[in-house]
């Protein structure tokens, strides 16, 4: 039977050594490259066939995604009016592992003609492409990764690695931080972290709430309330301190006989972590994380108790 692990160690061998000599191969072409994208008054259009054009869509969705307005365009359509779309403060990136591709090559001039700039991304820096573009960006392999040396693999593990490189280096030059990059992805993990407010997650109902002289036994039953693991004590309208599955579990083994007769007061953690319920759920995240702790107190401006948040709330 054949071993297919060897093909798949010899994939990933190939693929990342055409990755890293990318690294001889970049010139001066890439910081004008990105300087040519940042400073890009309209849109950034990539354009590709085949292979290279499902690369280039995926690129443009990454810039898009990160603070770079962008997305593709297949320059079959652009002869059957999608050329409507350009403007003269656009940038194009055309993409094509040989540079001479036919579909690609007739939509250049067109581009020309609107004196549009042309960042070329190909395997041949001497290719047509490279010659009519105001840089080029070289990204030659050795060899494909397929055991034929025929399907587009290393190629094009090389080119999105180097969409990913613009990306980076843009990043970079735009101080894009996680809070933009959330801004872009209001429906996932990270936007819901960076963007929900603690109130927007918190428990605000039922609260586990009892008093200093309150015994243990009442204080379980009050824990049980809610998934937090938690009970808060309040004297005098403030927070005293919090109760939790863990100082319940140390009471019942360093004070066995007359656990049942602990009171709060005896058991509690004094100075909990707080969080206001104004704040990013990404803050409360930070706060667990720095702490060890799987749930935080929840107050207002005032510094009242108003809910819990646990770790579960946060993803």
């Amino acid at each position: 039977m054949i071993n297919t692990n060897e093909y798949a160690i010899k994939c990933f061998k190939d693929e990342a050594e055409a990755i890293l000599d990318l690294i001889p191969q970049l010139t001066d072409d890439f910081s004008k490259a990105v300087d040519l994208i940042y400073h890009c008054k309209g849109r950034f259009v990539i354009t590709g066939v085949g292979k290279s054009g499902h690369i280039g869509a995926k690129i443009a969705a990454t810039l898009a995604s990160t603070g770079t307005p962008s997305f593709f365009v297949n320059p079959l359509d652009a002869f059957h009016g999608d050329l409507g779309m350009f403007t003269s403060d656009d940038v194009v990136m055309a993409i094509s592992n040989s540079g001479n591709t036919d579909e690609l090559l007739r939509f250049i001039p067109l581009l020309l003609e609107r004196n549009i700039p042309i960042i070329g991304m190909s395997g041949n820096p001497k290719s047509l492409l490279a010659q009519y573009s105001t840089c080029h960006l070289n990204i030659k392999v050795k060899r494909e990764a397929d055991p034929l040396n025929l399907a587009p693999t290393s190629s094009t593990t090389a080119t999105l690695a180097m969409g990913d490189a613009l990306a980076c280096a843009l990043i970079k030059v735009r101080n894009f931080k996680p809070e933009d990059f959330a801004q872009f992805h209001p429906g996932g993990s990270l936007g819901k972290r960076l963007l929900t407010k603690v109130k927007d997650a918190m428990v605000s109902t039922n609260l586990p709430i009892v008093t200093l002289g309150q015994k243990i036994s009442d204080t379980i039953i009050e824990i049980s309330k809610t998934k937090q693991g938690i009970a808060v004590a309040i004297a005098d309208g403030k927070i005293a301190g919090v109760v939790t599955d863990g100082d319940v579990r140390r009471a019942m083994h360093d004070k066995q006989d007359r656990f049942f007769d602990l009171t709060v007061e005896e058991v509690m953690s004094r100075n909990p972590k707080t969080i206001k319920e104004t704040a990013k759920l990404s803050e409360a995240e930070k706060l667990m994380r720095q702490y060890n702790i799987h749930s935080l107190v929840v107050v207002n401006e005032s510094n009242e108790f108003v809910g819990l948040i646990d770790a579960f709330s946060c993803m």
